[in-house]
């Protein structure tokens, strides 16, 4: 056998098994952390809103533009229900920038 047919033969296995792989294998880990960072950081936002149950706050959503005052009265889920002098309101959990505490 000439080099060519060797070169022909086990170069792509060599690419294949030193460059592909270790790659792909490389990719599917940074996915998993990033998956990982995810889930943990959704648990822990509600937990923390829960210890404000009853008391008077100030919740702003940021770029949204609104902001709401009003005494918390439950978290369920992904929703945080609030009473306003307006009545009661529901806000999305997950558009929550900023909660400041009035009283």
């Amino acid at each position: 056998m000439n080099s060519g047919t060797w070169i022909a033969i086990y170069m792509p296995l060599f690419i294949l098994f030193f460059v592909i792989f270790p790659q792909q294998s490389q990719m599917q880990s940074q996915a998993s952390r990033m998956i990982t960072k995810k889930r943990r950081a959704r648990k822990l936002n509600h937990e923390l809103i829960k210890k404000y149950i009853g008391r008077v706050c100030k919740i702003t959503t940021g770029s949204y533009g609104t902001t709401t005052s009003g005494k918390i009265l439950d978290v369920t889920e992904n929703w945080i229900e609030i009473e306003t002098r307006k009545g009661i309101e529901l806000m999305n959990a997950e558009f929550v920038q900023n909660i400041k505490v009035v009283n």
